[in-house]
């Protein structure tokens, strides 16, 4: 059973360290769930993947004076994207309509990326609503909203451990479920 734990303190440990394949190991985990957080704050893609961008170079920065409290860094990857999206919003709105529907044309089109993303997104979504009603409100806590594991054990009115077990199976089947989806 502890097994299935994922602990990342090692892998960030290491990336602080300078490991990039550390650190590599770290954005493959978490940037589909940062990415996801983003699109639900900006509201289009072009700004989702720029604010999941510099989310990463924030990490990359902070790790060496990061103390991970709990065993996962996505609370502290989401805290930092929702503050990244802030700063992109308030940025779009004070540069105007202009600025905005310039940002919206995309640079180019990927649609083989796009149509492999759509597939993910549905793959994972019905993943997550295949999860009994606990383990759904413990994915949207802790993975959408970055509670951390005592916060959310708090709101759902179960133990951290349960959280915290819980979570990590939720994690490791919504991950295979998006490594299915993509292409080799």
């Amino acid at each position: 059973m502890a097994d299935d734990v994922i602990d990342d303190r090692a892998l960030v440990a290491r990336a602080a360290a300078g490991s990039e394949t550390a650190f590599r190991s770290l954005y493959r985990a978490y940037v589909r769930p940062v990415y996801w957080t983003a699109m639900g704050l900006v509201g289009n893609a072009a700004d989702a993947d720029d604010v999941v961008q510099e989310t990463f170079v924030v990490a990359w920065r902070k790790l060496p004076q990061l103390t991970l409290e709990g065993t996962s860094l996505l609370p502290w990857l989401a805290t930092v994207c929702r503050l990244q999206a802030a700063n992109r919003l308030r940025a779009r709105s004070r540069h105007g309509a202009h600025a905005a529907l310039d940002e919206d044309l995309p640079a180019r089109i990927d649609v083989e990326r796009d149509v492999v993303d759509a597939e993910t997104v549905r793959a994972i979504l019905a993943a997550v609503e295949g999860l009994g009603d606990l383990d759904r409100e413990i994915f949207r806590l802790c993975a959408a909203e970055g509670y951390g594991y005592q916060a959310a054990a708090d709101a759902l009115g179960v133990s951290h451990g349960t959280v915290r077990n819980r979570l990590s199976r939720i994690r490791t089947r919504v991950r295979a479920t998006a490594m299915e989806t993509e292409t080799p």
